[in-house]
């Protein structure tokens, strides 16, 4: 047996025998692990005490009986009125319960008490599991119930790789809307790769011609003429941003976490990591510690280049800004769950486990990024000197602003995978098996494209008005798509699931909060590099006295 608990509730789960269920006579089982990704998830698995024996039909026979007192009656009267269902596995395959049901006025209540088991064989392996739940008994106070149950065992031609097919729902993530969406999005990128390059092909090409036209006059009418556009700013393009220390932890991490999801994709995409209890979670994690070089070599190094002193300290928040960020959700959480007995709450030993991985991999791992980051690419070769004086940034209109550009940055993104966040929120926070990875992956490439044009754009027409702080505005104008993502998670919530309660509400904005935000760090970090490289383009074609 695993968990019980709400319908409405996917997360809000309970031990199987936190109800007053009896146990049957049988005491060990053959073959049971727990993994970590188990243990996050709050599985807890226990031994039902049920007597199968593989290709043993049994005939419908009592296996323990529960002496229904007050108190007990209470427990499965809370249940059956909160939607409570169970899940078990037999195999490793789920099977889901109801625990009883309610009459129509809601005065008495019945508890299912005899389970049917139908299991399905091919050659010597399980391929397939069905329970009907039969046999209601009215709930009185001081009686006994007895709990019932039937094996039948039945030849199947599933093959075993594909026992988990029935689990899929291929109606709901292969929907005519879902394609639709995915073509839809496939347009915008057309459209907005043209468009950029058509605005960067031309402006440029009419910037270039009026910078060399300057070039030919003669002093006295340089003088005279109108000089504007963002050439003037080339003494201060490549100063180095505000805060670089933060600024550059924040890149390297969003690297990581673009390169995290990029290869746990293409491994869920290789591997059915459905089939296993907890292996998503397990591969990500791996991944995650396994990719740290990866955010050492980009933050290191873009912070060397921006001429930064203290990188030991860099190093430090670079690579715990992620951690630092899940734990901190995680822990606050796991207080709560505490508080309600949930099997969501993180046991000690396991805290002690991912504390161990952060420091005795991610942060080695990050220590040699860095410096191979610094050494290999930590040398500042920018195409223009920086100024010593920075120059005075003049007005301009009120939508050249870098907080309009940051706010207006991050729609076309979000509007290019909210319908992908409807499926990868339902299968979530609903019961549903996510499994069509290459549109996930389809996705991943459209936002890059998408995000990368926006911020070029976002990015050209600030240079324009003479204003050189870019980084962060190219980062941050990505980076909002964050918050259009927590918006939309807001409207999911209320529209879309039925959740209620402290502990499933706290766990879904909390959880909610953390993917915005490496979303946004992801995206963030990928609009900072595409128009790092357009910005060094555009500077080394122009002629600089």
């Amino acid at each position: 047996m695993n968990t019980v608990g709400p319908y409405h509730n996917r997360q809000e789960t309970y031990k199987y025998f936190s109800l007053p269920f009896c146990v049957g006579s049988k005491k060990s089982i053959s073959h049971y692990h727990e993994t970590l990704g188990e243990a996050l998830q709050g599985v807890e698995l226990e031994f039902s005490g049920l007597d199968i024996k593989f290709k043993d039909d049994v005939m419908p026979a009592t296996y323990c009986e529960i002496d229904l007192d007050k108190e007990k009656r209470d427990a499965f009267v809370y249940a059956i009125r909160n939607h409570y269902w169970y899940q078990m596995y037999i195999d490793d395959l789920p099977i889901w319960g109801i625990v009883g049901e309610a009459d129509e006025n809601g005065e008495d209540y019945y508890l299912w008490t005899y389970k049917k088991l139908e299991i399905g064989f091919n050659g010597n392996r399980i391929v397939d599991v069905n329970l009907t739940s039969e046999g209601k008994v009215k709930l009185v106070p001081n009686t006994k119930i007895q709990m019932s149950y039937s094996v039948k065992w039945k030849k199947s031609d599933v093959k075993f790789e594909d026992r988990f097919d029935k689990y899929l729902d291929p109606s709901f993530f292969q929907h005519r809307i879902h394609w639709f969406s995915i073509f839809n999005s496939f347009m915008m990128v057309i459209f907005l790769v043209g468009l950029v390059s058509m605005i960067l092909m031309r402006t440029l090409r009419k910037d270039y011609a009026r910078y060399s036209k300057e070039e030919e006059m003669d002093d006295m009418d340089r003088d005279l003429g109108d000089e504007y556009g963002w050439k003037q700013v080339h003494g201060d393009v490549f100063r180095p941003s505000s805060h670089p220390l933060i600024f550059s932890s924040l890149i390297g991490s969003g690297c990581q976490i673009f390169a995290v999801s990029l290869i746990v994709i293409i491994v869920a995409m290789i591997e059915d990591l459905y089939t296993e209890r907890g292996s998503m979670l397990s591969t990500a994690i791996f991944v995650y510690a396994a990719t740290s070089p990866v955010n050492g070599y980009f933050g290191g190094s873009l912070y060397a280049r921006q001429g930064g002193r203290r990188w030991i300290k860099q190093m430090f928040i670079g690579a715990f800004l992620i951690p630092a960020m899940v734990c901190g959700t995680a822990f606050f959480i796991n207080f709560i769950a505490i508080y309600y007995h949930a099997s969501r709450a993180i046991p000690f030993g396991t805290m002690v486990a991912v504390c161990c991985i952060c420091f005795f991999v991610i942060l080695p791992l990050n220590l040699v990024g860095t410096i191979l980051g610094r050494n290999l690419s930590g040398q500042p070769n920018f195409p223009c000197r920086v100024n010593a004086v920075p120059r005075p940034i003049p007005e301009k209109k009120w939508f050249m602003e870098p907080a309009v550009i940051v706010c207006l940055g991050g729609i076309l993104p979000f509007g290019s995978i909210f319908i992908e966040m409807y499926f990868i929120f339902t299968s979530f926070w609903a019961y549903k098996i996510y499994y069509v990875y290459g549109f996930m992956m389809l996705v991943l490439v459209i936002l890059c494209i998408v995000t990368v044009c926006v911020t070029i754009v976002c990015t050209y027409f600030l240079l324009n008005a003479e204003d050189y702080r870019w980084q962060w505005t190219s980062f941050l104008s990505a980076a909002s798509t964050a918050i259009y993502v927590y918006m939309y998670s807001f409207y999911y919530y209320f529209f879309k699931t039925k959740m209620y309660g402290l502990f499933q509400t706290s766990f879904y904005f909390g959880y909610m909060a953390v993917f915005s935000t490496a979303l946004g760090i992801m995206c963030g970090a990928i609009g900072y590099m595409g128009t790092s490289a357009f910005v060094r383009k555009i500077y080394t074609n122009v002629k600089i006295d």
